[in-house]
């Protein structure tokens, strides 16, 4: 158990964030078979398909990313492969050139990482990050760029209850239900912990949350420094993230997009190839490209290769449109 003590200082700068590049270590260890639970099966049979059809060499990432095997120091990651993010939703290339630029002093770890990798990282730092960097936005472009505006909004909602939770009842209300592994107690976060315990003071350095779709049933902690203490933990309703949603086609949006782009708009509820869209509503594959191309280009739908397939998804500004059209009104914007 680690007992974090909030003084008043922490408790006034603790905030929200959302980091990409932590989406991606974590996502990366669901792959490797830590999510016995089935939670992200959909997405993560995608996503092998993906990244096989694309034969890629990620290996400078994925030997960075452990996963428990039953030692003390198993599941650990290495810092600086994600150090927590210091705006509220930094972009991944912002946070890419945070990797890119890691003093060679913080390339060390206790995870069970190859030997052979951290060394090269060691001997030389500024190709070897640029490796990694560059594995790191392959990999999002082929397994999380497609989903990232359905994870966004997953995320941002959870924020926006949590902020609600803050103005209603304070820090208590807000850790209240934060996760069953966290508890609050006379200023005092007890988060639970397989093998680390004991007491851990912010400074007024404040605690950052971050809401990660991929941890889930876990909580990870980054408390030693240089790093941004922070807590990263699974928001609510992560069980529905990869449901199928009812693709029913508004008229309210038929009447602005036009029927075939409104159906094809509201079918991209996953991320789908034009062939696949075609069969699914009967449209032509040439009129559904062609329909795809004018909602790209209004911003509402992003095209991602995957290997020799090309997918298309709703940005978050088509999600937007979708729900508004759905609701009759527009969704809050998420606070920071």
């Amino acid at each position: 158990m680690i007992e974090i003590e909030l003084g008043l200082e922490d408790v006034a700068r603790t905030r929200f964030a959302i980091s990409p590049l932590w989406e991606v270590v974590a996502s990366i260890r669901v792959l490797k078979g830590v999510d016995a639970h089935g939670l992200h099966r959909t997405w993560a049979d995608r996503a092998r398909q993906q990244l096989a059809a694309a034969e890629v060499d990620l290996s400078p990432l994925f030997d960075l990313v452990p996963v428990p095997t039953g030692s003390a120091h198993s599941g650990r990651i290495p810092g600086f492969i994600c150090p927590p993010p210091t705006t509220p939703l930094p972009s991944l290339d912002m946070e890419l050139a945070t990797v890119r630029a890691t003093p060679s002093a913080l390339l060390h770890t206790t995870a069970e990482v190859p030997p052979a990798r951290m060394a090269a990282l060691r001997a030389d730092p500024t190709a070897e990050l640029g490796r990694l960097a560059d594995a790191i936005e392959t990999y999002w472009e082929l397994a999380l760029a497609p989903y990232w505006s359905r994870i966004l909004t997953l995320l941002e909602g959870d924020i926006r209850y949590r902020a609600g939770r803050l103005v209603e009842g304070g820090a208590q209300h807000l850790f209240a239900d934060l996760d069953p592994q966290v508890t609050w107690a006379g200023g005092t976060l007890h988060v639970a912990h397989r093998t680390a315990h004991g007491a851990r003071q912010l400074a007024g350095r404040g605690l950052l949350l971050v809401p990660s779709a991929f941890v889930w049933p876990r909580v990870f902690s980054v408390l030693t420094e240089p790093w941004l203490p922070s807590l990263r933990y699974p928001p609510r309703a992560v069980g529905t993230l990869w449901q199928a949603r009812p693709a029913t086609v508004s008229d309210a949006l038929a009447g602005v997009l036009g029927r075939s782009r409104a159906t094809l708009l509201t079918e991209l509820t996953a991320p789908a190839s034009t062939t696949d869209l075609a069969r699914r509503t009967g449209l032509t594959p040439g009129g559904v490209s062609q329909h795809l191309t004018a909602l790209r280009t209004a911003g509402l739908v992003s095209a991602h290769r995957a290997g020799r397939e090309v997918l298309y998804a709703r940005t978050r500004a088509g999600e937007i449109v979708v729900e508004a059209a759905s609701t009759g009104s527009p969704p809050s914007t998420a606070p920071a």
